[in-house]
């Protein structure tokens, strides 16, 4: 990474102090700035070829990435990471329900036989995830012959009755050279929200005019989405034979990147395992959890897409406390930085949106976020009241009761089947909304930070952005002060 002679300057004086930065000890230096910020560009990449339209990733963790987190994450332009405190076919239900969400051109749609029954057609439904009930359907042949949809389903009242009793027989095909704009025409003029296409009566692909009509009105424009037009999602692994499983499962259901995530990610195992799997699939892959830059670059060597930084950072961790190692997350991230052309997701220790900034100064590339998104509408997990507040419960992948229940938590924290040492703990968190509203705050903070700093886009401010050092007294001083708070703000949650 290019970096300012300025930075240099300051981390390498920090060094030869002997000193590790976090968020708290540091601001970014204000610089003279030609771009305000609602003009900034915050396109990154999570790994080498995996884009962010914003350098927000949520963590890989119970209590905060499932489908419906990472569905709205990835429509603000974000990208979520399914953990893996779930089998491997949950998992890989997980990713297909984020997959199958938004099409544009359905390359291989899922059919159906007219023989089946609407009961069978519900069961494959509820094991495969699909989150659509628009199906073409096919005779012995696999010659199409009608369409199921929602409506068809809605109104069935025997489930034991034929596909090809209640199916649609009055369709319009089109061949499959059928262009998005040529099919939103047709559909828009014929009043058909299935488009099937065929060559020689067999189906090659279907639109569907939700998907196109979103895709038209510009509505989709700020979605994280594959070439497909389908919404990108990544999804948490560990090592050795499950690691295998879930890549051979996960792979299948087109999942965008696979994260290798460890609380150790710089050991022979795990270098292993990221050689098998790139060796095996051609797929993404994030290798994490490191803080030093030694890992950093053998990592790169092994064939990683990108990089995870952060040991102990975490609001509910405790490996720092109970192993005694780690290094202070800002130091972290410009060391491993210095180190690779990879992209750097900075994972953990993120309070408020003034950290973002100082994060992509740093040197990272994006930021997972778990404490920051947990508590919102979307993460897993059920709202409860105490004390007159909303809640929802969050916790460590490497809480104690995380590692009871799960086998995903034991390793990634290198743990047998008892005697465990948790390195997490479990909690609560205020219930923080939608997803949106609350991401919005977020994504505000780093815009300005962008614009006091004259950075026009991300990588600029990875390049150029510099630093002081604050003391105590500053940081005291940063926050409000010599006045009682009698209204909260909403990005301000809770004061110090």
């Amino acid at each position: 990474m290019i970096i300012s002679k300025g930075k240099h300057n300051f981390f390498k004086n920090m060094e030869k102090l002997g000193i590790a930065l976090t968020y708290d000890d540091v601001r970014l230096k204000t610089n003279y700035a030609e771009v305000m910020p609602d003009q900034v560009n915050l396109e990154t990449q999570f790994s080498r070829n995996t884009p962010l339209k914003i350098p927000i990733v949520s963590a890989a963790m119970d209590t905060v990435t499932e489908h419906k987190l990472a569905i709205e994450l990835a429509k603000l332009g974000g990208l979520g990471i399914i953990h893996k405190n779930l089998t491997p076919e949950q998992q890989a239900k997980e990713v297909a329900k984020v997959k199958y969400h938004l099409n544009g051109l359905i390359e291989k749609p899922i059919c159906v036989k007219e023989d089946h029954s609407i009961k069978e057609i519900n069961e494959k439904i509820e094991e495969k995830g699909y989150s659509f009930h628009s199906f073409p359907v096919l005779n012995n042949e696999n010659h199409l012959t009608g369409i199921l949809t929602q409506n068809d389903f809605d109104f069935c009242d025997n489930p034991n009755i034929k596909a090809k009793e209640i199916m649609s027989k009055d369709i319009i095909i089109e061949n499959e050279n059928t262009t998005l704009e040529e099919a939103y025409q047709i559909m828009k003029r014929e009043k058909k929200k299935v488009l099937p296409l065929t060559k020689d009566n067999k189906v090659t692909g279907l639109y569907i005019f939700t998907d196109l009509k979103r895709i038209k009105s510009g509505e989709s424009k700020n979605y994280n989405t594959d070439k497909k037009g389908q919404l990108r999602v990544g999804a948490a692994m560990g090592v050795g034979e499950d690691a295998k499983q879930r890549a051979e499962l996960l792979t299948n259901k087109n999942v965008d990147v696979l994260v290798i995530d460890t609380a150790h990610g710089d050991t022979k195992l795990v270098i292993e395992t990221l050689k098998e799997i790139k060796q095996t699939y051609n797929v993404e892959v994030v290798v994490g959890n490191i803080s030093e830059p030694s890992s950093a670059n053998r990592l790169a060597k092994a064939g990683a897409d990108g990089i995870k930084t952060g040991q102990g950072p975490g609001a509910i961790c405790t490996t720092r406390i109970i192993a005694g190692i780690g290094c202070p997350q800002v130091t972290a991230i410009y060391k491993c930085a210095k180190e690779t052309d990879l992209p750097i997701c900075a994972d953990g220790g993120l309070r408020f949106s003034g950290d973002i900034p100082i994060a992509l100064g740093a040197g990272a590339s994006s930021v997972m976020m778990g404490s920051m998104l947990a508590g919102t509408k979307e993460a897993p997990g059920s709202t409860i009241f105490l004390k007159g507040k909303r809640w929802k419960t969050y916790r460590g992948m490497g809480s104690l009761e995380a590692m009871k229940d799960n086998p995903g938590s034991r390793e990634r924290y290198s743990q047998g089947k008892s005697e465990f040492i948790p390195e997490g703990v479990e909690g609560l968190v205020p219930y923080k909304g939608d997803l949106k509203e609350v991401l919005q705050y977020y994504i505000g903070g780093l815009k300005r930070g962008m614009g006091y700093t004259g950075s026009p886009n991300i990588n600029e401010l990875r390049k150029n952005a510099d630093f002081i050092r604050i003391s105590s007294s500053g940081q005291k001083e940063s926050h409000p002060h010599d006045i009682q708070i009698t209204k909260e703000s909403p990005n301000y949650p809770g004061g110090i």
